[in-house]
């Protein structure tokens, strides 16, 4: 289950969940035997968000402060990221941290990074630093520079973004290899994804595009001597549960989700593919979903999103998929 932590006024209302909040839904989540809770990672507000919302700008937290705070208050419940924006984050401290919360919570983080779907916050955040950076080179270094120092004792990296000399890295984390896994949905994605990836973490697709990649993927590790089976394949999908597909669909498109899509419309997705290739409908309708996506190869429906328009009604949904659909997944 994905919290709000970076996704008021993208998704929520403004304002939306607070702290509070967010502990009473990892203890939640942990009761109701959901795999996971993920933080979304947000620094400012996005253009199309100022513009829905004029004068009230959105709060978003830091996803892996909010994390460990989770992690504190629960025993079992893993914790990811979902996802953290990596060209905006210095990696070589980025590692630490994520070690050490790995640590802290006796191995139960996942760190998914991504390029983050706003240049507009890459600007807003870098400045004239950032200027005529590219992001998908900085992933690539980034995510070189994190697998070195999760995996080595010492080493050091000189590229074009980022250069350290003879670190030594410790402790390491509790499972080897770190749980890194990759967001994005583009070819440049699966590639990264099947160098460097524990997981693939896209957002939704059209199913038959997923299922697609799944093999492009796969074959791609497989041409690295990697097994790819070691690679799980973690789609993000949003839910919207209700008695009928009709009053699910109707529920889903009224939300602020909508909007979001929209802005991201650039990306290629097609719109018209966003309730069919996501999780909504009835329980019998996503139940049918579900198995679809296990049938092309995908282990894990990740991060999962609950669009709704008040805190109660979020927890409400969250509740109502663990008893309706996840109760009666193998």
């Amino acid at each position: 289950m994905c919290l709000s932590t970076g996704f008021e006024g993208v998704m929520y209302p403004i304002p939306f969940a607070g702290p509070e909040d967010f502990m009473r839904q990892g203890r939640l989540c942990e009761r109701l035997g959901y795999h996971s809770v993920w933080g979304n990672d947000h620094i400012t507000t996005q253009n199309y968000v100022r513009q829905l919302f004029p004068g009230q700008p959105p709060n978003f937290y830091e996803p892996m402060i909010v994390l460990a705070a989770i992690g504190a208050a629960t025993t079992t419940l893993k914790l990811g990221t979902a996802l953290t924006v990596l060209p905006m984050h210095e990696p070589v401290y980025l590692a630490k941290q994520a070690v050490t919360l790995d640590r802290m919570t006796s191995g139960r983080f996942i760190m998914a990074v991504g390029l983050g779907a706003y240049r507009e916050e890459f600007a807003a955040w870098g400045g004239a630093r950032v200027a005529g950076a590219r992001r998908g080179d900085m992933m690539d270094e980034g995510l070189e520079v994190l697998t070195r120092l999760f995996e080595q004792d010492r080493c050091s990296f000189d590229g074009k973004y980022y250069s350290f000399t003879d670190v030594e890295m410790f402790p390491k984390s509790v499972a080897q290899p770190f749980p890194l896994y990759v967001g994005g949905h583009n070819l440049e994605a699966i590639e990264r994804a099947a160098r460097y990836g524990q997981g693939w973490l896209p957002g939704w697709r059209p199913i038959k595009e997923i299922a697609e990649r799944i093999v492009a993927l796969k074959a791609r590790a497989a041409d690295l001597g990697r097994d790819p089976a070691t690679i799980e394949i973690a789609p993000q999908f949003s839910v919207t549960i209700d008695s009928t597909l009709e009053t699910a669909e109707a529920r889903y498109m009224a939300s602020g989700l909508v909007a979001h899509r929209q802005s991201l419309a650039y990306t290629g997705r097609d719109l018209s593919h966003q309730v069919t290739a996501n999780l909504v409908g009835s329980a019998e309708v996503i139940l049918e979903k579900i198995a679809t996506l296990r049938r092309i190869g995908v282990d894990h429906c990740c991060a999962l999103m609950f669009p709704a328009g008040s805190v109660a009604e979020f927890e409400d949904q969250v509740e109502q998929f663990a008893a309706e659909v996840m109760t009666r997944v193998d």
